[in-house]
């Protein structure tokens, strides 16, 4: 009987709490993930979507391995029904799926990151976020370049990249690290391959090994699995990563690391939601006060196989990058076909022929510059510079 009693006591207590306000009245917030916590990019979204949930008070509702079908319009509808206040999805061809799924919850908000179309859509529940990670990417570039400058005379200046697809995400990333460590060593050369997926371990760890072979001494990638960084710790070969820190798993040669720091915008978007505001359409936003702390951020260089004096030498670039006095994509550092550039259209609003349509080339005083994230928030640099040898390609 005593039992019973202390049962029937537990079950009315938790009643209670549950009506005096615990985790059940916490507003619900989605997540959609194209890959679970086993891929670098969908992880940083999760750790940073449940950094903001428990920051702003929201319960969160995560769906990994949801692909890029309607498969995410039924996955979005289901939070929607469950009472989801914010629906987010990480992949690029997420997008007209997660837009389908906003038609028809005009009371939900909706979140894409790496689309293009929220700008043209024009829909007041249906929004894109990025953040201007090609500044991350060229200070990871200075790293590397300052890696590539203290290792023996005779390395060569040749240094590979493993990118996932051919699209403007993926070149404004390698071509923002690659001015970067040109802005260390002049002479420097960079040879990519491409994978043609996002997340392919023997394809990623294929590509990096082809590069080492190929006599790339420092290789980079953009691209979702550990197949590049381990190969890189298997051949000795220094290792700059994207979306996370490998120093665990790769001690002597992971030199730093570059993500956008999804906690912010998520934070952000949530709180806007809380106070009645409206989210930005295409929201953006780069390093914060400090190399750890913005919507961009850099992970510390490895202990092992970072160069000596990389964080000081980062901490006064990034200054430069802050007040606007170094722009990464100027357009005196670099060349297309020999030539500097003074004007390039750029596909902006998005359309399915992806036709040119906004002129991307702005002047700062008397510098020409590449105006990345300045007209929507998902990368459009999708110029193929000297210096840069595509070794394949993969749209």
């Amino acid at each position: 009987m005593k039992n019973n009693l202390k049962v029937a006591t537990l079950i009315l207590t938790t009643i209670a709490l549950a009506a005096c306000g615990g985790e059940n009245d916490k507003p619900k917030a989605g997540l959609i993930t194209l890959h679970d916590d086993t891929s670098t990019y969908d992880k940083n979204f999760i750790d940073g979507f449940k950094a903001a949930c428990k920051k702003m008070g929201y319960n969160p509702v995560i769906n990994t391995n949801v692909p890029e079908s309607a498969k995410c319009t039924e996955a979005a509808v289901n939070m929607a029904e469950a009472g989801c206040k914010f629906v987010f999805a990480d992949s690029f061809d997420h997008e007209d799926y997660l837009f389908e799924a906003s038609k028809s919850y005009k009371d939900v908000e909706f979140a894409h990151a790496t689309g293009t179309k929220a700008h043209t859509l024009k829909a007041d529940n249906f929004h894109n976020a990025f953040a201007s990670i090609y500044e991350g990417r060229y200070l990871a570039g200075v790293a590397a370049g300052l890696k590539l400058k203290s290792m023996p005379a005779g390395t060569s200046h040749k240094i590979g990249y493993v990118g996932a697809f051919t699209y403007a995400e993926v070149i404004s990333g390698f071509t923002s690290y690659y001015l970067g460590v040109k802005s260390v060593v002049e002479d420097v050369t960079m040879d990519v391959k491409f994978t043609g997926s996002w997340y392919d371990e023997t394809a990623e760890r294929n590509a990096a090994e082809t590069l080492i072979e190929g006599g790339c001494s420092i290789i980079s990638q953009h691209a979702d699995s550990w197949g590049a960084p381990t190969a890189c710790e298997t051949a000795n070969v220094p290792n700059i990563t994207y979306n996370g820190s490998t120093e665990e798993r790769c001690p002597n040669t992971y030199v730093i690391s570059s993500k956008i720091d999804w906690s912010v915008y998520f934070e952000y978007a949530l709180g806007q939601i809380k106070e009645n505001k409206k989210i930005d359409t295409d929201w953006s936003a780069g390093l914060g006060s400090a190399l750890d702390n913005g919507a961009v951020a850099l992970g510390k260089p490895g202990k092992k196989a970072a160069a000596e004096g990389t964080e000081a030498e980062l901490n006064k670039v990034a200054a430069k990058l802050r007040d606007g006095s170094l722009k990464v994509f100027d357009c005196s550092k670099f060349t297309v076909d020999g030539k500097h550039l003074t004007s390039y259209m750029a596909d902006v609003d998005t359309d399915k022929d992806f036709t040119p349509d906004t002129e991307a080339i702005k002047k700062s005083g008397d510098t020409y510059y590449f105006a990345e994230s300045e007209f929507r928030s998902a990368p459009y640099f999708n110029i193929q510079i000297d210096g840069i040898n595509y070794l394949n390609t993969a749209f």
